[in-house]
This record gives structure tokens, sequence and C-alpha cells, in this order.
């Protein structure tokens, strides 16, 4: 028996049997079309159908206010204002174009806006100011973690943009719609009270440096009129007035002989000429200096009116009203997605599944 065994027949029967097998499932394989697919859909009809009702029954009740409590959201639009200073805007001197207190602000004023809204100085205010901890059942104490959950609330809760037009635009969301309201406002509120606060850690250091640098040169003015006092003691009182006079008297004593007297007349003169220099620099010196106080006076004049003056930093173009309509939940939309994925996800089950039936088959 050993003996008729020939390996090459085997060879070519195993070859054989293995193209047959390549044969086979090659043309078990056939390519997908557009009457599988319906017909696939129209044989689980039934159970897609049922599945997609089953999901839009528990999409409408989980919507239901209920179970899911609706949210409201209110919407505060402004402008910031182009112009930090009121002086500026309102105040100018000779030659000086004023600007507009009403021009609105620019895209960079937009990103400051939002900066300041975004703040945690403004954050921590509005959550001291509604008592937002308590609002959103967030326990400072017995929370292991109150900031960050405070984070989290108000991180879904409240949203700050730049629109299109370079307005600044504050979203609030709230189960209490009269609260959403009150958040939006109030963070607009606490924009315009922060911005006067930042100006004024500028405008009160500057009034008190020109407050000093006015009292120091009406110092300066007082003590040249001290000197000038002082040679008005000297008998110099206007020099202009006094040297003509004294050169009349000169002439006259000349004129009639008189030499004892015009002697005495020019020793004067000599005295006059001698401290009426000094006298004529005084003068000038004086009017120069006041004229520097001049301008500092209306300097600290524009400063007083920065740090007493208050015009609000924004131009409020929607502030927030109470809004009437739930947001959110949107009971179409997530009955629409939810009963789009059990579709998808049932379809994919069914394919898995007939793909199995066919192999245990086979």
């Amino acid at each position: 028996m050993i003996s008729n065994f020939d390996p090459n027949t085997i060879d070519l029967t195993m070859t054989s049997k293995a193209n047959n097998n390549d044969l086979i499932s090659t043309e078990n394989i056939k390519p997908l079309n557009l009457a599988d697919v319906i017909n696939f859909f129209w044989r689980w009809r039934k159970v897609l159908m049922i599945s997609c009702g089953i999901a839009a029954v528990f999409a409408i009740v989980v919507t239901m206010p209920f179970i899911t409590k609706p949210k409201y959201q209110a919407t505060h639009i402004f402008y910031p204002s182009k112009n930090n200073s009121i002086s500026e805007a309102l105040l100018s001197d000779a030659g000086q174009r004023l600007k507009d207190p009403l021009e609105f602000g620019e895209e960079e004023e937009a990103e400051k806006a939002m900066q300041i809204l975004l703040s945690g100085d403004l954050i921590g205010r509005l959550v001291k100011n509604f008592n937002l901890y308590k609002h959103y059942n967030i326990n400072p104490v017995s929370e292991k973690y109150p900031k960050t959950a405070m984070d989290y609330k108000l991180k879904e809760n409240i949203s700050v943009t730049r629109t299109r037009y370079l307005s600044v635009k504050i979203e609030v969301l709230d189960e209490d719609p009269q609260m959403a309201a009150d958040l939006a406002n109030g963070m607009a509120l606490l924009y315009d009270s922060i911005t006067t606060e930042v100006q004024n850690q500028i405008a009160i250091p500057a009034l008190q440096i020109v407050e000093r640098a006015l009292q120091s040169k009406r110092d300066k003015i007082q003590g040249t009129k001290d000197q000038m006092r002082k040679l008005g003691e000297e008998g110099i009182t206007n020099y202009e007035e006094q040297s003509r006079a004294l050169a009349e008297e000169i002439y006259k004593a000349q004129s009639s002989g008189k030499v004892t007297e015009m002697k005495k007349l020019l020793e004067e003169q000599k005295t006059l000429v001698k401290s009426g220099g000094d006298f004529v620099a005084l003068q000038e010196l004086i009017k120069l200096e006041e004229e520097k106080e001049s301008d500092l006076i209306s300097q600290y004049e524009r400063r007083v009116v920065d740090v007493n003056e208050k015009l609000s930093h924004k131009m409020t173009i929607e502030a927030a009203s109470k809004p009437e309509i739930k947001f959110w939940p949107k009971r179409t939309f997530v009955m629409i997605i939810s009963v789009l994925a059990t579709f998808m996800a049932t379809s994919l089950i069914l394919v898995f599944f007939e793909l199995y039936s066919n192999k245990s088959q086979s």
C-alpha cells in the first residue's frame, strides 16, 4: 500500500480543493445595491418602527418639566464706550478737537469689555450679590471643591461673546426666568462699576500729582512776589513809572541849575537802575509762572472731573427682560436626535444579526 503512495497526486488534490473553496467564497460575495438596502429595511420595518417609536416616547417623557427642569435664556447686548476720560470727551482747550462721548467702541474695546466681564473680580461680585452658592445648591462647607463646582455652573449657564457688529452679548441660562434676566443685567452693571474703578486707579493718582505740581507752582510764585515786596520796601514799586518820573525830575533840576538836587536825583537813579533790573526780572518770572499755573489749573480741573463725575462706559442696545418661553430642553430637537440615533443603532445591530445568521446557516 505504501509503495503505491504518490505525493504529487496529493498535492494536486489539495490544490484543487483550495481553488474550489476560493471560487465558492468569491461567488458568495455579492455587491451591495439599492434594492438590497430597501429589502433589508422592509424586512425589519416593524422592529425599526417600534424601536424609533419607543425612542420618541422616551424623548417626550424625558423632556417633561417634572423630569428635566426647563431653562430660560436672557440676553443683554451693549456697545462699550470708546472714551475713557470724561474730561477729554467734554472739556477741551482751544484748538483741540472734542471727542464724542457717544462714540461706539471698536474691536479693541469689545475685547477689553469681555476681559472684564469674565474676570475673577466681576464673577466674585456676581456670586456674592446674587447669593449664587445658595441658588445653585452648592454648600461651601460640605462641598469638597465649592469654587470648582461654582465655576462649572457659571460656565454651563453664562456666555459672553462678541457679535459681528462689535457689540458684546451676555447670555444667561437659568431655571428661574427672572433670575436669568437679573444676572444678565447685573453683569452689565458690574462691568460699568469695575471699569470706573479701574480708571480711578489712574485718575486719582493723576489728580494728586497735578495737585502737588499746582501747589508747588503757587509756592514759587508767592516766593517771587515776596522778593518783589522786599524791593518795594526799598522804594521800588513800579520800575518803569518810577524811572520815567525820576528822569523828568533830573531834567528839570538840570534845566533850573539845581546842581545839588540833580546829584541827589542821579544817586537815586543809580539805586533804581541797580534794583530795577531785579524787579523787572521778577515781574517777567511771575508772568511766566502764572501762565504755567493757568495750564496746571486747567489740568487739575480735568482730573477733578475724571474722579468725581461718572459716565456710563456702555451703551445698552438690548437690556435683558424676563423670558416667557423656555430655551431648553427643546423637545422636537431632542426627539429627532433620539429617533435618528435609535434608527442608526438598531439598523447596525440588525446588519450584524443577519451576517451572523447567514454564517451560522452556511
